[in-house]
């Protein structure tokens, strides 16, 4: 099921691009971004009307309120199952544990580099961000609490979740994913979908929605597209292409546990990647065997043949792992499941990959729901470069600098060297002619002031 990459014979010199040899999707988003273009500019010009227009014609359905009514939230949150409703405050209560505690940024205090030449951080929430919530081929709820909770704990001051309308219940988003946004308390919710979404974020409604300052969330390539487009007029967390899972292992992996979480990521789409990189040919059979087996009986098994039988999933067969390690931090996968030996000491060496899955009990599904890690990852070999989104992903870093008369006076002459060397000598002039100011007998900058009124 699962085709064959075999680098066992490659060398081992460093300059072999192992990026070039492992499985990886065809992604175009460029090519997507003619297709959402025109939806982006007119939900800027018509706003609600084309808002309506897109969601008969993408959605099939045509929301009664494209705001969710405060009550249907609240019908929502009543109507959910007793043992759904533990499963997504447990899972909502291990990610804000580990936001408040691993995640929470500081502002750090005065740094005096010189006397009287003082520098600080402030670090400061984003006012007003658009959460995106997939529906698709599964409404990930989870994405509400992965989305929501590190933006609560950063401090953001305005929420607002969207997610497409589903004609099967009356043109609202699915009801698991407005129970969660109620138990959050996000009441700003948008029956809203695809690239129109995100134009409506970023552009702003009329009557509707507020622009805001930033876009997260993940979607289909339409959604990456207009998030790549409406860039620089909004701030956006990534640009998420299908998701993946590399697998690191050796002979002493299950190999129903690895066929499993192949068979796990294949499931969310047919574009899905699932890698499985080993030195044992022995458990690439065994793991086959399994794939065979366990492919047919799961639910959606049409969709995972054809990810687990695409271009983007394979085995690669490797020498060691010391050269699998070196392919996993090529591929840089979203998801990163170390099943081998002394497994804890493999994944603290390494350097890429969005989420790192230690030992055979840790399976990317439980990162997915429970773990208390963020599931929101870069992907397409993003994780060389790029993290997840947490905490600090709603927060920005502002340096405060206050320098006295006198501090700024003892470095004067070498900012003014400095800027002429760079043939930009209105910068150095912005330090001369304060050099008047400082030979006046004024004893502060508040008596400076005064003086040159």
């Amino acid at each position: 099921m699962l085709r064959q990459v075999d680098l066992r014979q490659v060398g081992a010199a460093d300059d072999f691009d192992y990026r070039k040899a492992v499985p990886r999707a065809s992604f175009d988003v460029d090519h997507a971004l003619e297709t959402v273009r025109p939806i982006c500019d007119a939900v800027a010009t018509e706003g609600e009307a084309a808002l309506r227009r897109f969601s008969e014609q993408f959605d099939k359905v045509t929301p009664e309120h494209l705001r969710v009514p405060a009550e249907v939230l609240a019908r929502c949150a009543d109507e959910l199952d007793d043992n759904l409703r533990a499963a997504f405050t447990e899972s909502i209560r291990r990610r804000r544990m580990v936001c408040e505690t691993a995640e929470l940024e500081q502002s750090f205090g005065v740094v005096e580099v010189a006397p009287g030449a003082n520098v600080s951080q402030r670090i400061i929430p984003v006012h007003r961000v658009g959460l995106y919530v997939p529906g698709g081929l599964a409404p990930l709820a989870s994405s509400v609490i992965m989305n929501v909770v590190p933006a609560q704990v950063a401090g953001v001051e305005q929420i607002a979740v969207a997610s497409p309308p589903q004609a099967e219940f009356g043109g609202l988003p699915h009801p698991n994913i407005l129970a969660l946004c109620q138990l959050l308390g996000v009441t700003e919710v948008y029956a809203v979908g695809g690239a129109q979404a995100i134009a409506m974020f970023a552009h702003g409604v009329e009557g509707l929605c507020p622009a805001v300052d930033m876009v997260t969330g993940p979607g289909n390539i339409y959604v990456v597209a207009a998030k790549r487009l409406l860039r620089g007029r909004v701030g956006i967390d990534s640009e998420a292409g299908p998701t993946e899972i590399a697998i690191l292992a050796d002979d002493s992996a299950n190999p129903a546990h690895v066929a499993a979480d192949l068979v796990s990521q294949a499931e969310h789409d047919p574009m899905a990647a699932s890698v499985l990189v080993t030195d044992s040919e022995e458990l690439a059979a065994a793991v086959e065997r399994e794939l065979e087996a366990q492919v047919p009986a799961t639910r959606h098994a049409e969709r995972v043949r054809t990810a687990l039988t695409g271009e983007q999933s394979g085995t690669v067969l490797v020498r060691d792992l010391e050269q699998g390690l070196a392919v996993v931090d090529a591929y840089a996968a979203e998801h990163l499941e170390i099943q081998v030996r002394d497994a804890e000491a493999w994944a603290a060496r390494v350097r890429n990959a969005g989420a790192i899955f230690v030992g055979s009990w840790s399976p990317v599904s439980l990162g997915d729901y429970s773990a208390g890690s963020t599931h929101v990852l870069p992907t397409a070999g993003c994780a060389c470069h790029s993290s997840g989104l947490s905490v600090r992903s709603f927060m920005k870093a502002v340096h405060v600098i206050n320098y006295s008369r006198d501090a700024l006076m003892e470095i004067a002459t070498l900012v003014e060297d400095f800027a002429e060397a760079e043939n930009l000598p209105a910068h150095g002039n912005a330090i001369t002619v304060r050099r008047a100011d400082a030979t006046t007998p004024a004893t502060s900058d508040t008596d400076q002031k005064e003086a040159g009124r």
